[in-house]
């Protein structure tokens, strides 16, 4: 902490997001890591993992009262500044709207005024008669249609060229076709061109076909990549998955050029998708835990070792998956490494124990970003952003 300089106040804090940024300048206040709030408050009788702390400013929304108590007295205050903070907090949490779906936290909005449903559109107005047979008609427009003259109709795409006579609702009878079956001869026509097409024009259908089927073919190749884009892939030919192994490992995230670390600087913990150019803190190992689970162990060049998991046994929605020191009881630090697929693409980091079940450690946000974070989210059938390799790293 500042000599001279006083703790920041909670009084004033109209939301629990103010709340917030007032408990992170207070730990910014009082000069203390992680890890050291968390001796003190052990040394006061009080728990307060690091994990959980780092949880707690994350989140947008107000912390338990005996969490709260347990922070405040390890940042250093007096038993006056510590009331306040409960005091603050208790009405935050008791005002109209706090805890709405909606937005946790904050008040529900008022509804609007409800908006008169518009009066009913008349119906439109019956097609014409068709006109009578000597008198050529328009094509009549289908009820599906756009009905109005300006509107995309197909059928004034479709007018006749020049010299030939406009289409009508019914053909000239020197126009239908005979009793044979055979097409008319349209006017304009040479004489002595024959009624049946010949291998000529069944040529240039062939000629026309070609083409039609190229382009549709293009444009099916197109939509599959931009599915399998949007699935979490950037196009990367599938390789050979390496299996999990004791021992110093560089986590892959299948189909990218990404792989597992922090953002230096930062206390949070926070595991993202990096690069692997430039991905190595921490540096990463598994160790075997019996009965087919791992430790994802770390080694952070400025918190040393640790290990990967996730917070408060993974009860917590979208549950953040981060690196802090291993034996806390309150995380989740053992996994279940899952082949997925036949033959086998990747392996998913599957939470031993989590409650709920059923959940996988997956790439949240886009996919094809670096930087984006790694959280607990349901197991997917097709794992999209949740499979991943282990490369040996020497």
């Amino acid at each position: 902490m500042t000599p001279g300089e006083h703790a920041p106040d909670p009084r004033g804090a109209r939301s629990p997001a103010e709340f917030l940024a007032r408990l992170q300048a207070l730990k910014d206040w009082s000069g203390l890591t992680y890890r050291e709030l968390s001796a003190r408050a052990e040394a006061r009788g009080d728990v307060l993992p690091r994990s959980t702390v780092a949880n707690m400013l994350s989140r947008a929304t107000l912390p338990r009262e005996e969490l709260l108590t347990a922070f405040v007295r390890a940042c250093g205050t007096g038993p006056a500044a510590l009331e306040e903070w409960r005091t603050v907090r208790r009405e935050l949490e008791g005002r109209r709207g706090y805890g709405d779906a909606s937005d946790p936290g904050e008040a529900a909005p008022e509804a609007p005024d409800p908006v008169p449903d518009p009066a009913p559109a008349p119906d439109p107005a019956p097609d014409p008669a068709p006109a009578p047979d000597p008198a050529p008609a328009p094509v009549p427009v289908p009820e599906e249609r756009h009905p109005d003259p300006e509107g995309p109709d197909l059928a004034r795409e479709q007018l006749p060229a020049p010299g030939e006579p406009p289409a009508s609702g019914k053909l000239p009878a020197s126009e239908q076709l005979p009793a044979s079956g055979e097409p008319p001869v349209w006017p304009g026509a040479p004489a002595d061109e024959p009624r049946n097409p010949g291998p000529g024009a069944r040529f240039r259908i062939r000629r026309l076909l070609v083409p039609a089927v190229a382009v549709a073919a293009l444009v099916f190749a197109g939509v599959s990549v931009v599915a399998f884009l949007r699935d979490g892939h950037t196009g990367h030919p599938p390789r050979t998955p390496t299996a999990p192994a004791a021992g110093d490992v560089r986590i892959r995230v299948v189909g990218t050029d990404f792989c597992l670390g922090e953002r230096r600087g930062t206390r949070s913990g926070q595991v993202y998708q990096v690069p692997c150019a430039a991905a190595g803190v921490p540096l990463y190992a598994l160790a075997e835990a019996g009965d087919g689970r791992w430790r994802i162990a770390s080694d952070h060049p400025d918190y040393g070792a640790g290990c990967s998991g996730l917070p408060s046994g993974g009860r917590v929605p979208d549950a953040p998956y981060e690196d802090s020191e291993c034996g806390d009881p309150t995380r989740i630090e053992e996994f279940s490494l899952e082949p997925h697929g036949t033959p086998v693409r990747g392996y998913r980091i599957v939470p031993a124990g989590s409650a709920p079940p059923g959940g996988c450690v997956t790439v949240v946000g886009d996919r094809a970003a670096a930087w984006s974070r790694l959280a607990q989210a349901p197991c997917a059938p097709d794992a999209a952003g949740q499979l991943f390799d282990f490369d040996r790293r020497d």
